[in-house]
């Protein structure tokens, strides 16, 4: 299928949603595979998308079985806990399996109503948030953060002067324009993690003022948002603002600002937004204590590293942290996923504008800004992707040493979890797994390999 195609049936799909839903009704029996059926009506697992046989959407059932096979043989040898995948395309859930186990440990075996930590795809998600307060008028990309959030003014970066001796020396020097919201979702600010930059004075910084926590990554959930606020704000930056792409806490801020600009608290601005009318019903920044025993576990320990494995618990937090809080299910997420790929609605609701999608997945780096570590390179060892607003995006269909189309978008999370969509070939997927540590790029490169495969039209 052509781009032009795949846009002449998403908007088709939207005209004729509520006459195929009545079909579908009516049809269901004839149509389901187990493992859709299972995962489609599912009391739990939320409200799924249409299902469809594989083949009814242009993939091959038997090539699909390879990820069962791959997968079931990660978790016999001990080097993932498990897993769940779901596949849409053309709009239609056609393939949704869970392998493994939810808790190894207790012997429990994961289901497809899993609970997943999402960590970083928390990101796409507070970015639509601040997007819809850019279409309400309320936020512009270019404004400072500082009129948001004042402790942004005046900001120093962690740079070098000459000493004395005509040597460089470490040194704070003036930011040479003021961060933009543009820069927060793109990651072009001048922040920073403490668990991945190389420079020393942030990484001090950032761990003096509770930000980073050696033993502790991806966790400023103990600090209320004035904290957490005071104490980035008062931090060095990395880089001057605009000129670097750096994966960092920017979305964190970014979150603050939503708070600041919409009145609310990040999740129940998020929950009206985006969560409730796209019927994500199991998203959230906590997990009820009702819910706390459908959490997937990580294996104690990294099977490559030995480290120990230590996530979030699901406690309602001090702050609602959009960069790397949230948790929720691989239903609720391909659905937010399907959403974007049909221009920003579903179901008839509309959460984004189609523009405004577009804009969100265009290219924000350019030859202007250049990386430290590539946003490929970061996600799956790969080049040949930029960076939107909240999504990663390819460039071109070659370059990057896995398959897929160019203009596909994604983002993943610390613990494991992996979507992306390709408008081109209209395909939706989500794989959710608590497996933090090295193995995170294999399995994101292994999954669009199995899916791609997969693919029969």
């Amino acid at each position: 299928m052509s781009t032009s195609e795949g846009g002449r049936g998403r908007a088709s799909r939207r005209v004729l949603s509520g006459c195929l839903g009545v079909v579908l009704a009516l049809s269901i029996p004839a149509l389901q595979t187990p493992a859709v059926a299972d995962a489609a009506l599912h009391p739990r697992t939320g409200e799924a998308l249409a299902p469809a046989r594989p083949e009814e959407v242009g993939l091959s059932s038997e090539r699909l079985g390879r990820i069962r096979q791959v997968m079931e043989e990660e978790v016999a040898a001990g080097r993932l806990p498990g897993a769940v995948v779901m596949i849409a395309r053309r709009g239609r859930l056609a393939y949704a399996e869970s392998f493994g186990f939810r808790d190894k440990a207790a012997g429990a075996p994961l289901e497809k109503d899993a609970i997943f930590r999402i960590y970083s795809m928390t990101k796409p998600l507070a970015s639509v948030a601040a997007m819809t307060l850019v279409e309400d008028g309320r936020i512009q990309l270019t404004d400072p953060v500082a009129k948001y959030l004042p402790e942004f003014k005046d900001l120093k970066v962690a740079g070098t002067r000459p000493n004395a001796l005509g040597e460089s020396a470490p040194d704070l020097v003036p930011a040479e324009r003021a961060p933009t919201v543009q820069d927060l979702l793109r990651h072009s600010a001048g922040l920073a993690y403490g668990e991945i930059t190389t420079n020393p004075a942030v990484k001090a910084a950032y761990a003096k003022a509770g930000l980073f926590k050696p033993d502790f990554d991806y966790n400023t959930t103990d600090l209320t948002p004035d904290e957490f606020t005071s104490r980035i704000a008062g931090a060095p930056l990395a880089y001057q603002p605009g000129t670097v792409w750096q994966y960092s806490l920017a979305v964190d801020v970014l979150g603050r600002v939503v708070e600041k600009a919409s009145g609310r608290r990040l999740g129940d601005y998020l929950a009206e937004r985006v969560l409730r009318p796209l019927k994500m019903t199991e998203t959230g920044f906590s997990v009820p204590a009702d819910k706390a025993g459908r959490i997937a576990q990580a294996l104690p320990n990294d099977p490559a590293t030995g480290a120990p494995n230590r996530l979030i618990d699901g406690a309602v937090p001090k702050n609602d942290s959009g960069g790397a809080g949230g948790y929720g299910t691989a239903t609720d997420y391909l659905r937010f996923a399907q959403a974007l790929l049909d221009g920003g609605s579903l179901d008839g609701t509309r959460v984004l504008s189609r523009t405004t999608v577009e804009l969100m997945t265009a290219d924000h780096l350019g030859d202007r800004i250049k990386p430290v570590v590539g946003p490929g390179e970061l996600l799956m060892g790969v080049p040949g992707y930029t960076f939107g607003l909240g999504f990663m995006v390819r460039k071109d269909a070659g370059i990057a040493g896995v398959p897929g189309s160019k203009g596909e978008f994604m983002w993943a999370g610390y613990a494991g979890t992996f979507f992306w969509v390709d408008p081109k070939e209209d395909l939706a997927v989500v794989m959710m797994t608590q497996a933090p540590g090295p193995s995170r790029a294999h399995y994101r490169r292994e999954i669009k390999q199995l899916v791609y495969g997969a693919i029969a039209d």
